[in-house]
């Protein structure tokens, strides 16, 4: 039988490559998001290419109810969960902290931080009752240093660091692999959605440089999941070969 991995934030970048490598891998894959045109069409692709299980799940992850809803939902051969992909993230807004938006604010704490706790929280039990399971969350370079404007992002991301680590410690007894995966720059809609729509700007970070692509981080994935049972990646730190921390970039412009 595959094995059995939940993807959030599966309807574009790193959660969509990391399904399709998932399902390549033979992995039976649950993908989960707010588009459900999106999570259908990825559905289909996979379907199309590869022999392994898809099922759909569409909430918002910000939504407690939703997201305890969408899991309770699930039939015992979807429950035995062994790969639960923590994604879903985002970053809003580039102001200074003195200037920023609250409501921008509350979407990256409640995407980042209490999202991945709520999805966490309804798959760590059943992990816990079969004494196997691998948590692996995306984290990121933000969550290692900080940088001009990105305040309450990196703060998020910082958060991602530590419940990762605790993760680790409390669930140990369990013999449930904890692995944190940290990208530098990558290009998906990660900057349109900072810039709020504004693809000209967001194409701007990406200028004179090569970044991280999607499947970069996809094959961290398969890679970190697929070692041997006695083996746990604790954490990955990933950057294009241009950048060398959050703020300095050899750019050829």
């Amino acid at each position: 039988m595959n094995k059995i991995a939940l993807i959030s934030g599966a309807t574009s970048g790193i959660g969509r490559a990391t399904a399709l490598q998932l399902a390549e891998n033979d992995y039976d894959v649950i993908i989960t998001g707010r588009r459900n045109d999106r999570l259908i069409a990825l559905k289909e692709e996979i379907k199309g290419n590869y022999k392994s299980d898809v099922l759909c799940l569409d909430f918002d992850i910000r939504n407690k109810n939703e997201v305890y809803k969408a899991i309770d939902s699930l039939s015992r051969k979807w429950l035995n969960i062994d790969v639960l992909i923590n994604n879903a993230g985002l970053a809003a807004g580039t102001e200074p902290i003195h200037e920023g938006d609250t409501d921008n604010w509350e979407k990256m704490i409640d995407t980042n931080v209490k999202g991945l706790l709520y999805i966490s929280k309804k798959i760590m039990p059943l992990m816990v009752e079969r004494k196997k399971g691998h948590i692996v969350n995306i984290g990121s370079v933000a969550g290692k240093e900080v940088y001009l404007n990105g305040n309450v992002y990196c703060g998020s991301k910082h958060a991602v660091d530590a419940i990762t680590k605790s993760m680790r410690i409390d669930l140990l007894p369990y013999n449930i692999r904890v692995t944190q995966i940290a990208p530098g720059a990558v290009e998906t809609e990660f900057s349109i959605v900072r810039f709020n729509g504004d693809k000209e700007k967001a194409k701007s970070v990406y200028a004179g440089y090569e970044p991280l692509i999607a499947n970069d981080i996809a094959d961290s994935v398969i890679y970190v999941v697929t070692r041997p049972a006695h083996v746990n990646i604790n954490d990955m730190l990933i950057m294009p070969t241009a950048q060398a921390n959050t703020s300095h970039f050899n750019k050829k412009l």
